[in-house]
């Protein structure tokens, strides 16, 4: 059993930056590749960026690449994701999550066991 709760978010103007955290409780949780989703109000959650277990690989879908880095502290059972350069379209409740198969790049939210609350993140124009 793994449970997230991610934190970080708020209200930023364009071109500054934010650091989403998602702290994870449980023994397994280094057992799990993560992904970040986002979803914005009126859209389906989209695939974000994803990170594997040992930290070691990461994704970034092409609209965030550059501007978002994925981190994780497997001691600390913590994911990061740095985001600079923010854009008005950022704006989403942001959502980590935990994938048991291991896989790094995964838009499919059913693959997910575990989510996290959510936290919003809103850039302003």
């Amino acid at each position: 059993q793994v449970q997230l709760v991610e934190s970080g978010g708020g209200l930023v103007q364009a071109g500054g930056s934010l650091r989403l955290s998602c702290a994870a409780s449980g023994r397994t949780f280094s057992r799990y590749a993560m992904g970040w989703f986002r979803q914005a109000p009126g859209k389906e959650r989209e695939f974000v960026a994803g990170i594997s277990w040992s930290g070691g690989v990461t994704y970034y879908v092409d609209s965030v690449k550059g501007r978002f880095t994925n981190s994780r502290d497997n001691a600390k059972n913590t994911v990061a994701l740095q985001m600079n350069s923010l854009k008005p379209e950022d704006t989403a409740v942001y959502y980590c999550a935990a994938d048991p198969g291991g896989r790094v790049y995964n838009a499919d939210v059913d693959d997910y066991d575990y989510w996290g609350q959510g936290t919003q993140v809103t850039v302003s124009s």
